[in-house]
């Protein structure tokens, strides 16, 4: 509808109707709407577009608008265009037909202008003789251009090919009501299980970060293979779980930045599955982040990484909004049909945003596949609680109905597994993480205690008589004994090897003096241990040890690698000292002085030249000039600008005002010839001193 208005230049709303291909009461609402959104205005002279409209409006079909041009300010009648039309031959109507559906523009070639018509030879130049292509003149120079009531005459009268107000039918199928709640439900609890899963796992063992602050590859695919899912699922899961504010950079021992959960993380942990569902699922739907590029590559060839700063777009929130909308306007128990249920649903997206990227099919398969793997959607049906948090509400009630209650104990096997029947609350599963693994899931899920579980337990700080109790608390079965033998097995060989922390060692082979220097009363900042009844080492690092040992009385000596002792004096470090300004040469430090008194003395000099030449009418202001122009523009009437070119001459010119954009005026010579490709013209609207009404 506003590329129609723009298309029609003036108009009223009956002739409106007449040029939009749509039901009339549609365009009649449509038409308001627009101008209670100031996008149309009812001008004195007709029925009008705002100003700077037809410049937003680019693209063809595909952004929204027709791919016709204005009508021209003196257009030629219908029957005029009808007659010229008619003779065509069929390569030139071809030709005429394809540069309007192709934007209304072309370049000329080798074409001739000003030809009669029986004088033009091939196609472009037959349409020029009869004026159904014209030069775009300054304003777009270099170019033939198609008319803009020409291109209506060639759509019978309409703006465009089809009808405006028929919108794509979602094709939809019914699904098992029972069958797509499940699935939906048992993703949510997965996505929340995973996130703490994960967050535990980098609170002990942090991701390293990127210099960009992203995720490397090495460190996605070790996450993706500790959650036993495929890395396009873990990076969803990374970046959902960042959008929720639960994990942040920070630095780690050696200064290198690292992802670890955040202070919210324990917060979270501590509410209901679905009070953490919720959370996740609210910041998915908000977040511009695109974690389906992840592993993809850019222009620049190199792949996406996960939590990149740039890999985010400002148009996924509302794709993800819209995809939830049309889902719920849906009967329940219907979801997208397989194959044609995707195209039509971003078929219905586009029609009602013609205006966004050509990104737009991606954001919208992207936004399906990611709602079913968090359990919005379950075999592309909208869950209950998927429409609530549609509609901006919370969740959780109706997500808490669905989940099952967790369960406090599991059931021991002879075979050294346990069985969980279900959920299990949020303390009991992170320690049973950590002293058995996951062997399958599913309505319940097993988890296995091996030799590398139980050692893993005891490197965690669990003792022996804590393992016993907590298998022994936890199970509702009697513990089995090949259970017990096993801890009991793998605590007997733990720690037989010791492994600690030296910087330095001292070897001497009178082992008293190596007792009174570790009996020192001033010895006991350096660290120093026993290993060997010769040999001491100390924590302290070698270029430290070496002078405090000299400090105490002692005199030691640096042995190398190869036994041998290094002696000798070290070459003192230097650095470079800077160059000032003063300390560089007296004559060049004048020299600069003087030059750059004379360029700011040369620019006074040239500005009070330029202030003694200029007429008292050229102060005019230039909200009166802007105002002036634009009352033109919308009169289309003429007037008398006076304007300073660029070799600062004033010169006024006799113009008819087209627009005022980005503080150009384009405007057509008042006294030019109709045909005249140089009659329009571009002026600086800062040059431009007064404005006269002609």
């Amino acid at each position: 509808m506003l590329d129609a208005l723009v298309v029609a230049g003036q108009t009223t709303p009956a002739e409106l109707v007449e040029l939009t291909w749509a039901d009339p009461a549609f365009v009649t609402t449509t038409l308001h709407r627009l101008l209670d959104l100031a996008l149309a205005w009812e001008s004195p002279e007709g029925l009008r577009a705002l100003t700077g409209v037809g410049d937003a409006l680019t693209g063809g079909s595909e952004g929204g608008a027709s791919g016709l041009r204005p009508r021209s300010v003196e257009r030629r009648s219908r029957a005029d265009i009808d007659a010229a039309l008619d003779v065509l031959e069929p390569g030139a109507r071809a030709l005429l037909e394809h540069v309007v559906d192709e934007g209304g523009a072309a370049k000329p070639g080798a074409a001739r202008l000003g030809l009669r018509p029986e004088d033009a030879e091939t196609p472009a130049e037959v349409l020029l003789a009869h004026r159904l292509l014209v030069p775009g003149g300054s304003l777009q120079p270099g170019l033939l251009v198609v008319p803009g009531e020409v291109g209506l005459a060639l759509r019978d009268g309409r703006t465009t090919t089809a009808p405006i107000d028929h919108e794509p039918v979602l094709v939809a199928e019914p699904r098992s009501p029972r069958l797509a709640l499940s699935a939906a439900v048992g993703a949510a609890a997965d996505v929340v299980r995973r996130v703490e899963n994960l967050l535990d796992w980098w609170a002990t063992r942090p991701a390293a970060a990127l210099r960009t602050t992203g995720l490397g590859v090495r460190e996605l695919r070790a996450a993706a293979v500790h959650l036993q899912v495929d890395e396009a699922e873990a990076a969803l899961l990374i970046e959902v779980t960042s959008a929720a504010g639960l994990i942040a950079t920070r630095a780690d021992a050696e200064g290198n930045q690292v992802w670890v959960p955040t202070e919210d993380f324990d917060r979270w942990r501590e509410r209901p599955p679905a009070e953490r569902w919720s959370e996740l699922a609210r910041a998915w739907l908000a977040s511009p982040r695109l974690p389906g590029l992840v592993g993809e590559r850019g222009p620049d060839q190199k792949p996406w990484n996960a939590l990149s700063p740039e890999l985010s777009a400002a148009g996924m929130p509302e794709a993800k909004a819209m995809t939830l909308a049309a889902l719920a306007g849906l009967p329940p128990g219907e979801g997208l049909a397989s194959g044609t249920g995707l195209p039509s649903l971003i078929a219905r997206i586009t029609w009602q945003r013609p205006r966004r990227p050509r990104t737009r099919p991606d954001l919208v398969a992207w936004a399906v596949a990611e709602a079913a793997r968090l359990g919005i959607t379950g075999t592309d049906v909208l869950t209950d609680y998927g429409r609530t948090l549609a509609t901006g509400d919370d969740p959780a009630p109706l997500l808490a109905t669905h989940l099952p209650a967790p369960v406090d104990h599991v059931l021991l096997q002879a075979d050294l597994t346990a069985v969980a029947p279900g959920p299990l609350e949020s303390d009991l599963a992170r320690r049973l993480h950590q002293v058995a693994d996951v062997e399958s899931r599913g309505a319940a899920t097993v988890f296995r205690f091996t030799t590398e579980s139980i050692r893993r337990a005891l490197d965690a700080g669990w003792t022996a008589a804590e393992l016993h109790a907590f298998v022994l608390a936890a199970s509702r079965t009697p513990v089995p004994q090949p259970l017990s033998y096993l801890i009991d097995d793998v605590v007997r060989g733990f720690g037989r090897l010791r492994v600690g922390v030296a910087h330095a060692f001292l070897r001497s082979e009178d082992e008293s003096a190596l007792a009174a220097l570790e009996s020192h009363p001033k010895a006991s900042s350096l660290g120093l241990q026993r290993i060997a009844p010769t040999v001491l080492v100390s924590s302290v690092p070698i270029d430290v040890l070496l002078p405090r040992l000299r400090e105490l009385g002692a005199a030691p000596v640096v042995e190398g690698p190869d036994g041998q002792i290094r002696v000798g004096v070290a070459e003192g470090l230097r650095a470079r000292a800077p160059r000032t300004r003063d300390s560089a040469d007296p004559a060049r430090v004048a020299a600069r002085h003087a030059a750059h008194l004379v360029s700011v003395i040369s620019g006074l000099r040239d500005g009070e030249e330029v202030a003694r030449s200029r007429p008292a009418s050229a102060s005019a202001p230039g909200g009166g000039v802007l105002s002036a122009l634009r009352e033109a523009i919308e009169r289309r009437g003429a007037v008398l600008i006076g304007f300073t070119d660029h070799q600062g001459v004033i010169n006024e010119r006799a113009v008819v005002p087209l627009r005022v954009e980005g503080g150009q005026l384009a405007a057509r010579d008042r006294d030019a010839e109709r045909d005249d490709p140089d009659a329009d013209r571009t002026y600086a609207v800062h040059r431009i001193s007064r404005v006269v009404p002609l």
